[in-house]
């Protein structure tokens, strides 16, 4: 929870003002209620007010599931701050709950004394059992707890989209920027940046365009005219480094990065997919671009989507695959091929919650294993991770640099967190960005289809390019040639000389850093969507006293050279995972330390508390387990 300032003095007849470092947001209700355009909005307000920001949408797994139904409540939760904020927050200060349903799937996270603003119209006897509340909680005294504040929001805005023209249900679909401006009231947030917003977006529709502002003015105007309210709250904008920024999220960014590295290449970038959740956005963003030199394609199911990346990148272009779980699994023998013919490729992994179809708009990092070890005989790839939605941009580039370096697939892991999740991007200098250098054989170069570079990269050479003819397909090649070789030493040698290749990749990436003391007590260890959680969570015991550091893996196969005399140097390691401890049995089997495995498995990323309860429990015990 959030600790306040002294109420700024007020002045006489004035409301007073109670300024805080940071505030959590969450606006829930139907998915038909617009809770996801509602926080979208206050996020890219709070970013050019000059907050720090930080999101966590919440999607029904049900596409249609009944309005007013547990199953179909949607959350957005925005955190924004004065301060560098890595995570939206483990609790909500504030709560707009659209209907029952909305209120008894999300009360549970909202601080005791937070601010819960209800659609007092929606708590009908109809969806009251819709959501199986056996009283109204707003009668029942089971909310005293908190600043409850009912309103009439169906009413109300009703009564601000009269005059506009429309009525019924069209109107009520206002409802979400009615909530909308009565929080931008509370927390000090310009109607201005959605005004503009709505114009543009409906500019060709003016009754909707009307009636979208006036709910947002409606909704303003009744927070700073009604008297329910005892104070109103700021926070002021943060201090952080000049830039163009934007807010930005996990797929945007994983789309923007491979499109950067594609342009950097001077090659046409191929998108083939298959649209699954949480992925799908990388192929809108990707569609939007073909000015760019990239090619989308929707194939007819997820084989086709890879097999068509594989044949883009025998032809020469710059080729990636985006998906889940789900999709990885039938992408498998796919990949294999991949690895077989020594193919450029990135698969872009968007974890979702498993087995099968599972939670599939929840986060979830349980298919590391998948990555590492799920192909057909020995089939190594490269894994990389990222750790926030903007570090997707830049490990998006990487992971193309790794793979035309190499001549091998690298398969770049993100979750849903990441993919939906939002925060402030400085946008890079183009010059700045790593520069993917490729280089095809040409007429009268020495060739062989597998003849090996340094880094023991076969050449890529374009099909059709006179005397580089050469077969291509599942069957093991003869090392140099090519040629289909059923040898068992050829084999074996062709088996090790591929792992020796991804082996070879850390030799270019950078070694392990440490935050905090080099050594000590207890080293937290993470990847992936962790790193918010742990850094801060490490910061927070290290303010304590405790002697506590923390490092992050973005790098997992092939792991940073220095990872092993990194956590030897501490007495412990603990690592977080959103799975039951993959990432533990792989650090414990190669580098022979007992981590300690924290674990969760609730579809929704881990809270700053229960990383930090965690850490001093291990150093107060000083125990491993």
């Amino acid at each position: 929870m959030v600790t306040a300032a002294k109420p700024q003095d007020a002045k006489k007849g004035t409301m007073p003002v109670v300024e805080l470092e940071a505030i959590t947001v969450r606006f829930c209700g139907d998915s038909g209620d617009g809770m996801q355009l509602a926080g979208t909005q206050m996020t890219n307000t709070s970013a050019i007010f000059g907050n720090d920001v930080s999101t966590l949408p919440d999607y029904p797994a049900e596409i249609r599931a009944p309005a007013g139904s547990l199953a179909g409540v949607s959350g957005f939760q925005l955190r924004f701050g004065s301060v560098k904020l890595r995570t939206p927050g483990d609790q909500v200060d504030a709560l707009v709950a659209m209907n029952p349903a909305a209120l008894k799937t999300n009360i549970a996270d909202l601080v005791p004394g937070g601010v819960l603003v209800v659609n007092e119209d929606a708590f009908s006897d109809a969806n009251l059992a819709k959501a199986h509340c056996d009283t109204n909680p707003l009668d029942d005294g089971s909310l005293d707890g908190y600043q409850l504040f009912r309103i009439p929001v169906d009413k109300l805005n009703t009564e601000a989209c009269k005059d506009t023209g429309l009525t019924g249900r069209a109107a009520a679909r206002c409802r979400n920027f009615y909530a909308l401006g009565l929080i931008y009231w509370l927390y000090g947030r310009p109607m201005e940046p959605t005004l503009r917003w709505v114009e543009t977006k409906f500019g060709s529709k003016p009754a909707v365009a009307s009636a979208n502002a006036k709910a947002l003015r409606g909704g303003y105007y009744f927070g700073e005219t009604t008297e329910m309210f005892p104070s109103r709250f700021l926070v002021k904008p943060a201090k952080i480094a000049p830039g163009t920024y934007r807010t930005i999220s996990g797929n945007e960014a994983t789309a923007l990065g491979l499109l950067a590295a594609a342009n950097s290449a001077g090659k046409t970038l191929f998108y083939g997919s298959y649209p699954i959740t949480p992925a799908s956005d990388i192929l809108h963003e990707l569609a939007k671009h073909k000015n760019f030199s990239v090619c989308t394609f929707q194939a007819e199911d997820e084989i086709a989507a890879v097999t068509s990346v594989v044949g883009a990148a025998f032809a020469g272009a710059l080729a990636v695959t985006g998906t889940s779980g789900p999709g990885v699994a039938l992408k498998a023998e796919a990949i294999g091929l991949a690895v077989m013919t020594e193919l450029p490729i990135v698969i872009v992994n968007v974890q979702r919650g498993g087995p099968s179809t599972g939670l599939p708009t929840k986060t979830e990092q349980a298919d590391l294993n998948q990555a590492l070890y799920g192909r057909n005989g020995e089939s190594p790839v490269c894994v990389i991770s990222a750790s926030t939605p903007a570090d997707c941009f830049d490990m998006a580039i990487e992971a193309f640099r790794i793979a035309c370096e190499f001549m091998t697939p690298v398969i770049l892991l993100t979750d849903g967190y990441l993919a939906n999740g939002a925060e402030p991007w400085r946008i890079p200098n183009p010059a700045s960005l790593p520069q993917i250098k490729i280089r095809h054989p040409k007429p009268g170069d020495s060739y062989q289809p597998y003849q090996r570079d340094d880094k023991l990269a076969r050449p890529w050479a374009i099909p059709g390019t006179p005397g580089f003819e050469h077969r291509i397909g599942g069957l093991e090649k003869s090392d140099g040639s090519g040629d289909v070789c059923y040898d068992p030493d050829n084999h074996d040698n062709m088996v090790r000389t591929r792992r020796a290749k991804i082996d070879g990749i850390a030799s270019t990436i950078p070694d392990l850093q440490v935050r905090g003391d080099k050594s000590g007590e207890l080293l937290v260890l993470g990847w992936g969507s962790t790193y918010g959680m742990i850094a801060t969570a490490v910061e927070a015991c290290q303010a304590k006293g405790m002697k506590v550091s923390s490092a992050h893996l973005k790098y997992i196969d092939p792991l940073p050279k220095n990872t092993g005399d990194v956590l030897k140097r501490f007495d412990r390691v603990l690592m977080p995972e959103m799975n039951l401890g993959q990432l533990v049995v792989l650090i414990r089997a190669r580098f022979l330390i007992d981590v300690v495995s924290l674990t969760k498995m609730q579809g929704k990323p881990f809270m700053v508390c229960e990383i930090e309860s965690k850490i001093e429990e291990l150093i107060s015990n000083g125990k491993t387990s």
